[in-house]
């Protein structure tokens, strides 16, 4: 098992989600940044989909209460054990009564913890994702909690070291393409003008753009509610776009005006507040 010691501003459990159930309303979830659990679930010879810990910029500390293997990645979260620094993207030792801190990432949003047999809480629809919308799957991590850890997988790690670029601190571009009610947008290069930043608002539902203002046309009409997909840009009544992430709802009645691509969604999730962000709209 795995204690938490100190879970910071919020950890959560994640997996690749729970596929499937939009058809009665309950999303996919899962990491908000897929990439970086996938790798960390490689690094230890985890099947991709394991379950691993999501921690929100930085403050968790676990002990290990037996030998353990795991991987951090994601954020570049300043990561000691027992005070001595470990790499990122990189397989680490803890031995049983270990302590595992992650510090402030100084670029990036979330961090994630994978161990050697992934985190074996009980699953629910068939994931063991926290859904912070819709409240399924297990509850965030809080001091004290006991974290199982499932058998170790067959096979060895095949690497000890997989350098990835920690996510920009500056400045992001996002491609996108046009979505089904890009008629409501109307320039189509208002997504790409500078000044649009991250707000504060945002969460693991979905990333709310302020800075500037979209009009809204009257005249394009009004839509029903219709279904949503991760990394939907929605365009509500005020002109601030939101960007859809790993908890968002299943049905909304704003107009979708465009859609990620599915690898720029990862880079969105570990967006800060106050990050300047463009848009750009590919043929």
């Amino acid at each position: 098992m795995i204690e938490v010691l100190a879970p910071g501003p919020l950890s959560t459990i994640q997996d690749l989600g729970r596929p499937g159930y939009a058809a009665v309303g309950v999303g996919r979830s899962g990491a908000a940044d897929r990439a970086a659990l996938t790798l960390a679930n490689r690094l230890v010879a985890n099947p991709e989909g394991a379950a691993g810990v999501e921690s929100l910029l930085g403050g968790l500390t676990v002990r290990a209460l037996r030998q353990l293997w795991v991987a951090v990645t994601g954020a570049p979260a300043p990561a000691t054990v027992d005070g001595v620094p470990v790499g990122h993207h990189a397989l680490v030792t803890l031995r049983a009564g270990q302590r595992l801190r992650l510090g402030a990432p100084p670029s990036g949003l979330r961090t994630y913890l994978a161990v050697r047999g992934g985190i074996d809480v009980p699953a629910v629809l068939g994931s063991r994702s926290r859904d912070t919308l819709s409240g399924i799957g297990p509850e965030p991590l809080v001091a004290g909690s006991l974290l199982p850890v499932g058998p170790e997988p067959p096979d060895w790690p095949v690497t000890d070291f997989a350098p990835v670029a920690a996510p920009p601190g500056g400045p992001v571009t996002l491609r996108a393409i046009r979505g089904p009610r890009d008629r409501f947008l109307g320039d189509p290069t208002v997504l790409r003008r500078d000044g649009w930043v991250v707000s504060s608002r945002s969460d693991r539902i979905g990333m709310r753009l302020t800075g500037n203002v979209i009009p809204v046309d009257p005249a394009a009409g009004s839509i029903p509610s219709e279904g949503l997909a991760r990394g939907a840009v929605q365009l509500p009544p005020g002109g601030e776009p939101v960007v859809f992430l790993a908890d968002h709802p299943t049905t909304g009645g704003y107009p979708v005006v465009a859609v990620l691509l599915d690898a720029d969604v990862d880079r969105a999730a570990q967006l800060r507040p106050g990050q300047a962000v463009r848009i750009v709209l590919l043929d």
